[in-house]
Formats: C-alpha cells, sequence, structure tokens
C-alpha cells in the first residue's frame, strides 16, 4: 500500500483520538479542482495563473504525469510541510502518476508530494526541487516554479537527466556494484517475504480494508510487520536521544524523553498481547482478532505520539545549519570507537581460549561487524564533507545521521564483547561457589533417613549434575552460563528434600542466594540478546523482539520482588532466562536466514563490501528505507496496513548508490519517509 494512505489512516485516528476537535483558526489541505493550479495565497496574477495551467496540462500531455500546483500562505493544520501536502493529495485520491508541489508563501516552505511507486525516483525528485524548484521560490517568482518543476519532469520522464543516486558515493566499479544490487535484492526478497504485509485493495484514492474485511491470516502478518517497524522507530528515537542529550543536556531533552517512555509503554503493551499470542495456550479466532487489532492500534498510537515531536527534535539538532560542527562531532567519535576495534577484537580472541563458541556466540562476530560500521560511517561523513563544500546542508545532514548511527551501533558492539566478558567471569565466579554448596547439601542429604530411596536418586542426581558442571567449568570449552543453568536444577531438587532439616532463616537465606544466581544470569543473557537484536535489527523479526520484551519486563519483576517475595521473583527470574534464550535464538536464526538470502552463506558476518553499507543494511540503519512499504507520499508507516517503513524519520543516504537508502531520525514510523522540500 502507498504510504500517502496511511498518512489518512494516522490523521483520522489522531482525530478520533483528540475528540475530533479543530481550532477554528486551522487551514486544512485544500480541495482540488478542475484546474491544476490552486492559489489561495493570490501569488500569481491572472496571466500568471493561465500560463501555469497550460504548462501543467502540456506537461501531461507530454509525459505519463501530472502535476497539481497549491499556493497558500501557511501550512498549518498540519503544520507539517510534509504532512500538509500529503494529507491534501490523499484527501483528493491522487495516484502513483500525480504529483503534488505544495508552497506556503508567507512560512517560506515548500514540498513536492510523490508517491514512491510513480515512475520519479526519490533522487529525482530531490534534483528537481533543488535545481528547478527552489530557486525561483527564492526569488518569489512563483511562475517559475510551476515552469521549473514541469520542466524538471519532463526531461525525468523522458530519459533526459540520469538518477541523481546512481553510481555515486563510496561504490566504485561495476563488479561491486553488481555484487551488492545481488546480496542486497536477495535480503530484501527474503525480508520482504517475511516481514511485510499484503497491499490493501483500493484503487486510486483509495484506503486500507477495514479490519473485519482482512483474513486473520493477513492481520496477524501486518501485527507482526507493525511490531518489528515499530520497535524499530523506538530503538532509532532512542539512540537519537541520546546523541541529543549528550549535546545538548538534559533538560533540552525533557519533552522528547516523555514522548519516547509513552511510546516504549504503548510498545511494551503491544508486545505483551503478542506473547499471549504465541503462547502454549490456544486462543479462539476472535481473539486472535481482538489482540492483533488491538497491536495495531496501540503501535499507531505510540508512533503518532514520536511523529508529532520529530519536527522539533530536528530543530533541536538542526543538523542541516549545523552540518559542519555536527561534522566534526561524529568524526571525533569515529575515531575514538576506532581506536577500540583492536582491543575489542583481541578481547574476543583471549575469551575464545577459555570460553566455548556457544558462550561467545552472541559476540562472535562483533568486531568485524563494528569494523563494517565504521566503514560505513567513513563513507557517509566523507559524502558528507562532499555536501557541505557543495553548500547542501541537508544532504549533509543525512549522511552526519546515518554515520553517527553507525558510529553508534560500532560502539555497541565492541561494548557487547566487553559486557559479556563481565557476565562470564560473574557468572563462573557464582558457579563456583554454588558447586561448593551443593556438595554440602550432598553431604547433608546423604545423613538422612531414606525409607524408600528417594533421597539416594536425588543425590545421585545431584552428583551427576555436579560432574557434568565441573566440565562446563574447566578447560578451555567453558559455559558459566550453562554451567549456572543446571546447578540451578539440581539445587531445587535436593533443596525439596533436605529443607525439612533447615530452619527458616537458612531457608531463607539459600533461596536468595539461589535468586541472586538466577537474576544474574537473567540479566546476562536479556543484555546479550539486546546488544544482539539491536545492532542487527534489520533482519530480526517479531518473534525475537516479542522475547526479547517480555523477557526484560520479566526480569524488571523479578528484581523488584526481590527483597519482598523471593519466590514469585525466581520464577519471574527463570522466565526472564528462558525467554531471552530463545529470543537470542530466533534472532541468530533470522541473522542466519538473512545472510543466506543475500548469497553470503553463514550470515552477514563480516562480509563487508559497499563501503560498508551490507553491515549498515544488517544494522537496521537503512533496510527499513529499502523495503519502504512502497510509500514514499508520507511515512512508511507502519506495516502492512499501516504502510511499512518505520525505523524514525528518514533522509536519502548520499553516495549510497540509488534505491533511496536512509537513515533514521527520532520519530515513529510515520515519520518522513522522505526529507524533501524545505525553506527558500
Amino acid at each position: 500500500m502507498r504510504a500517502r494512505r496511511t498518512l489518512a489512516l494516522t490523521a483520522a485516528l489522531s482525530l478520533l483520538f483528540a475528540g475530533g476537535a479543530v481550532a477554528a483558526s486551522a487551514t486544512p489541505p485544500v480541495q482540488l479542482e478542475s484546474n491544476r493550479v490552486v492559489d489561495e495565497a493570490g501569488a500569481l496574477s491572472s496571466s500568471d495563473a493561465a500560463t501555469a495551467e497550460e504548462r501543467l496540462r502540456q506537461l501531461s500531455d507530454e509525459t505519463e504525469a501530472d502535476l497539481w500546483v497549491v499556493y497558500v500562505d501557511e501550512f498549518t493544520d498540519p503544520s507539517s510541510r510534509e504532512e500538509w501536502a500529503n494529507q491534501t493529495a490523499q484527501d483528493n485520491g491522487l495516484g502513483p502518476n500525480q504529483y503534488l508541489l505544495a508552497v506556503a508563501v508567507e512560512g517560506r516552505q515548500y514540498y513536492l508530494s510523490a508517491d514512491s511507486s510513480g515512475p520519479l525516483t526519490e533522487e529525482q525528485i530531490a534534483t528537481i526541487e533543488r535545481d528547478q524548484i527552489q530557486p525561483a521560490l527564492a526569488d518569489d517568482d512563483w511562475l517559475g516554479a510551476v515552469e521549473g518543476a514541469a520542466d524538471g519532469m519532463t526531461a525525468a520522464l523522458n530519459g533526459q537527466t540520469g538518477d541523481a543516486g546512481t553510481g555515486g558515493g563510496g561504490f566504485t566499479g561495476i563488479l561491486v556494484i553488481v555484487l551488492l544490487a545481488v546480496v542486497v535484492g536477495g535480503i530484501i526478497w527474503i525480508v520482504v517475504r517475511r516481514r511485510r504485509a499484503k497491499a490493501a485493495p483500493g484503487g486510486r484514492g483509495g484506503g486500507p480494508a477495514p479490519v473485519e474485511e482482512i483474513s486473520t491470516e493477513e492481520l496477524e502478518r501486518q501485527a507482526s510487520a507493525a511490531l518489528v517497524e515499530t520497535d524499530d522507530a523506538v530503538k532509532t528515537s532512542e539512540q537519537e536521544l541520546g546523541f541529543a542529550r549528550a549535546q545538548f543536556g538534559d533538560a533540552a531533552a525533557a519533552e522528547f524523553e516523555q514522548a519516547l517512555e509513552k511510546a516504549k509503554s504503548d510498545l511494551e503493551k503491544a508486545f505483551r498481547l503478542k506473547q499471549q499470542l504465541d503462547d502454549a495456550i490456544p486462543d479462539t479466532e476472535d481473539q486472535v482478532r481482538a489482540w492483533n487489532s488491538q497491536i495495531i492500534r496501540l503501535l499507531e498510537g505510540a508512533n503518532s505520539g514520536l511523529d508529532e515531536k520529530a519536527e522539533a527534535f530536528d530543530e533541536l539538532r538542526k543538523l542541516e545549519q549545523n552540518a559542519p560542527e555536527a561534522l566534526a562531532r561524529v568524526q571525533e567519535d569515529r575515531i575514538a570507537v576506532a581506536a577500540r576495534l583492536d582491543q575489542a577484537a583481541a578481547q574476543l580472541a583471549e575469551l575464545a581460549q577459555s570460553y566455548a563458541p556457544t558462550a561467545l556466540s552472541t559476540v562472535a562476530d562483533n568486531p568485524a561487524q563494528a569494523k563494517d560500521r565504521l566503514e560505513f560511517a567513513d563513507a557517509q561523513l566523507s559524502a558528507a564533507q562532499t555536501a557541505i563544500g557543495a553548500g547542501d546542508g541537508g544532504e549533509a545532514a543525512v549522511g552526519i545521521r546515518a554515520a553517527e548511527e553507525a558510529v553508534g551501533q560500532a560502539k555497541l558492539l565492541e561494548d557487547a564483547i566487553s559486557g559479556l566478558a563481565r557476565d562470564l567471569a560473574e557468572a563462573e565466579q557464582r558457579a563456583g561457589a554454588l558447586v561448593a554448596e551443593l556438595e554440602q547439601d550432598v553431604a547433608a542429604a546423604s545423613a538422612l533417613p531414606d525409607a524408600d530411596g528417594r533421597v539416594a536418586a536425588v543425590v545421585t542426581a545431584t552428583r551427576q549434575q555436579l560432574d557434568t558442571t565441573r566440565a562446563l567449568l574447566s578447560g578451555t570449552q567453558k559455559r558459566p552460563l550453562a554451567a549456572l543453568q543446571a546447578l540451578e536444577s539440581a539445587n531445587q531438587q535436593i533443596d525439596a528434600i533436605i529443607a525439612g532439616v533447615r530452619d527458616a532463616a537458612a531457608q531463607a537465606q539459600r533461596a536468595q542466594q539461589l535468586l541472586g544466581q538466577v537474576v544474574l544470569k537473567a540479566r546476562a543473557q536479556v543484555s546479550a540478546a539486546e546488544d544482539y537484536i539491536t545492532t542487527r535489527r534489520g533482519a530480526v523479526g517479531a518473534e525475537a523482539r516479542t522475547r526479547l520484551a517480555e523477557a526484560g519486563a520479566s526480569l524488571v519483576q523479578a528484581e523488584q520482588l526481590a527483597s519482598v517475595d523471593p519466590q514469585r521473583a525466581l520464577q519471574y527470574a527463570q522466565r526472564a532466562d528462558q525467554l531471552a534464550g530463545q529470543a537470542i535464538q530466533y534472532a541468530q536464526n533470522d541473522v542466519g536466514s538473512f545472510g543466506d538470502a543475500g548469497g553470503m552463506g553463514g550470515g552477514m558476518g563480516g562480509s563487508g563490501g559497499g563501503g560498508g553499507m551490507l553491515g549498515a543494511v544488517l544494522g537496521g540503519i537503512v533496510l527499513n528505507s529499502v523495503l519502504g512499504g512502497g510509500g514514499g507520499r508520507s511515512s512508511g508507516g507502519l506495516g502492512g496496513m499501516l504502510g511499512g517503513g518505520g525505523g524514525g524519520g528518514l533522509g536519502r543516504i548520499p553516495g549510497s548508490g540509488g534505491g533511496g537508502f536512509r537513515p533514521g531520525s527520532f520519530g515513529g514510523g510515520g515519520t518522513r519517509a522522505r526529507r524533501g522540500g524545505g525553506r527558500f
């Protein structure tokens, strides 16, 4: 489904949630009549208006596209230039080949609204805006803007201009381009098959099918896709907010923090519903439909709340205006992170001398992945530097934002190695202590009366478990977390036998010790899963993310109950550990399939190539824009019924070789699919 349809759904739900109230002074998007020009601002004289009409009709006769032009004083309802233009296009039922140029004469803003499934590429549209429309508007040449837009579209559609994104930036040589196309094409194919819902029916100007007309299977696909895309949007927004907080302080970030927390809350509720759908308890079809519909509604709220703050967030950071300073800051961060890469690789190699591969599976390719992200950052920083030299702050901002996120992911990949090293060392220490305690328990149990042989059976089983555990804690193939899990099981069995000979105080102390060990393991598992999924989220589907979300919630419950109800806390901790383990397994399976789709055999670890683009795809820095749901009018929106895309506000990454690769920014899945238009 085209993303401009998403905007209509967003607007409708927003009005519903707001009680339908609309300010009396607001100016809504206009209605297009038979004329191609709507001039509510009085910008054109009667003769200019006639000339503009004639030129637009000529465009329609000579090409496969139509163009409407609207002049108003201000964009006020909505105030975003993108949303205003896209809403006007949606309300008037414009099709894929039909474009709308919206200009706010007093507000000095403009935007060329385009459907991404139309004949013009995003790069061509950006070129027309930059070269033909903006210069005329800057000179208050209102007719010239119409003629420039028509001339640019005619030239592009007749093949007189190339795609501005083709062959640029970090890719040199036909072989690299062909290889990248094959790999990314395979990746897109499998992920689209897995993650995108089918387009809703409807012709020109039609909206998404009502929920009651969608099959249950389709509704489930749409909800899963929406979960993935909204989770990406939240993760990207959280990272962007961290950048802003570091630069401007907590006070400046407070309003965005509040919006992010609300979105997280809605997302958590949606994941909880998804977990209910995925558990072993059978659900009726009515329940499946109701819960999936509720998931979509919750995610629509999460995204719209972030989207409302996206423009203000961009204004806070002002990357377009402060591109040189921002570029220097990211370059410094890149140098610092790159300096730690060899150290991280050496630490991983050292860990591999002591621990089994399975114990290190979540970080095994982290150095290679970090290197990929830094290569990608280098390509984007170089492109941004070129854009600054050309005076194109908007293009520079997109490259800076992409590089910033790539550097952030590289740092997270490095930190995950040292974090796992700490968790393994602590788990090894805890496991050793628990072995000693269990040996004492075996001695105590062996002295108990045993009329029916139950004590002897438990003692024998515990001794076998201890032998197994010692093997997991010795040699060069240690698995401390697995050892803790085995010891936990043995501990519960023998505790049931000798509980009667312990006093209440000793039992309470024992329960607290066991809880501490289980919480430690659960915390390590949740942390490992979070790091793994965050840095590979371009490949990871809804199942892994759902298990991780539920594991995190269970861990919080365990920690909150630890001092007041150790028994319940233990149950929550065990559940968190189990779910985090499942999340890791699902995520690793997704990444393996993702890599195989690109013809890379065992996943993407260390694949490199294309200026780090493949790593950026795996990291989700650019994946969502590749899969953008066929929607360039507005946002990408939410999956399936809500449009695909997501991942926060987007803009084309410079030098990416075409295809509309974009980085994320603060915002929901409904924030700008294309950072087009601007001020004049």
